[in-house]
């Protein structure tokens, strides 16, 4: 009986051990993640309150709130590109939705010939730099008359963003069990009712975090933006560019602050669906 107990107590305390080990490197790992990612954005902060940073003062010697009344002001352009940013990015991110809910369920669900080409096809513009897509794409646009306008840099925002969602709903849907839709019809319920109650709750990971991944990087486009918008479609990052060459670092911080803060936003709302739990993200492997 005694060695019974021994070896039991052996056994949970190895398994507590490990439970131990595993929850310190969990968190050891995580806040060298976030150290990681918050340190370069520490000195774009400071600079955005700093009245000049010079070397070698580890700390501006003046502050001064003048970047941030200057990003704010109807002077700047920073609020009009920030509401437009915000549109281009909404609107491309809905756009990928109604694309890659029903593309994903074609890749995910069925197999057919030729669905390796199509998903190469289909991954291809997240493997070829972005200025050799939208150079060959260039004069397609000026004769359609979508060159400079902002209905032009939303269809071209597409490119990077439908793989991702496409990519997310495929892995949704090769994890789906179609029966569930099948049983909801023989009850009677209409093909709408069929996807409103039984489909979209099952797949609402998914397009949470392809839509988060679609708006992030519609968000951060500045090539594709450029060229098709031909400089009189200014978004966020146009602008940021404008004064980081210029050499304006306070006004640069302070813009780059507003840039990052709607992403950070969305992540923190989002985050739960960003685990490896959930089916958005556990599913790639079976694509």
């Amino acid at each position: 009986m005694c060695v019974i107990h021994v070896v039991v107590f052996g056994v949970n305390h190895m398994v507590m051990k490990e439970k131990l080990g595993v929850r310190s490197f969990r968190v050891i790992t995580g806040a060298v993640l976030i150290t990681w990612l918050i340190l370069p954005l520490i000195p774009m902060a400071i600079w955005s309150f700093a009245k000049g940073w010079f070397y070698p003062n580890l700390l501006p010697q003046n502050w001064s709130l003048r970047a941030w009344e200057y990003a704010m002001s109807d002077t700047a352009g920073v609020i009009d590109s920030l509401w437009l940013t915000i549109w281009i990015s909404v609107v491309a991110t809905v756009l990928s939705i109604l694309v890659g809910v029903p593309a994903g369920r074609a890749l995910g669900m069925y197999k057919f010939k030729g669905k390796e080409i199509i998903e190469l096809m289909i991954l291809a513009p997240t493997i070829v730099p972005g200025i050799a897509v939208v150079l060959g794409i260039h004069s397609v646009f000026i004769s359609f008359g979508l060159n400079n306008t902002i209905s032009g840099v939303i269809l071209v925002h597409l490119i990077p963003t439908l793989p991702y969602m496409v990519l997310v709903m495929s892995g949704i849907f090769a994890n789906y069990d179609p029966a569930f839709e099948a049983q909801a019809r023989s009850l009677g319920a209409s093909q709408l009712k069929t996807f409103w109650y039984v489909t979209l709750p099952a797949i609402r990971p998914g397009i949470i975090v392809g839509g988060l991944f679609a708006f992030l990087v519609s968000w951060s486009q500045y090539i594709l933006t450029l060229l098709i918008g031909g400089g009189r479609v200014e978004t966020l990052p146009l602008l940021l560019f404008n004064f980081a060459t210029a050499g304006r670092n306070d006004i640069t911080g302070a813009i780059g602050i507003i840039y990052i803060l709607p992403g950070i936003i969305i992540l923190l709302l989002t985050a739960k669906h960003l685990s490896g739990r959930s089916g958005a993200v556990g599913g790639f492997g079976q694509i």
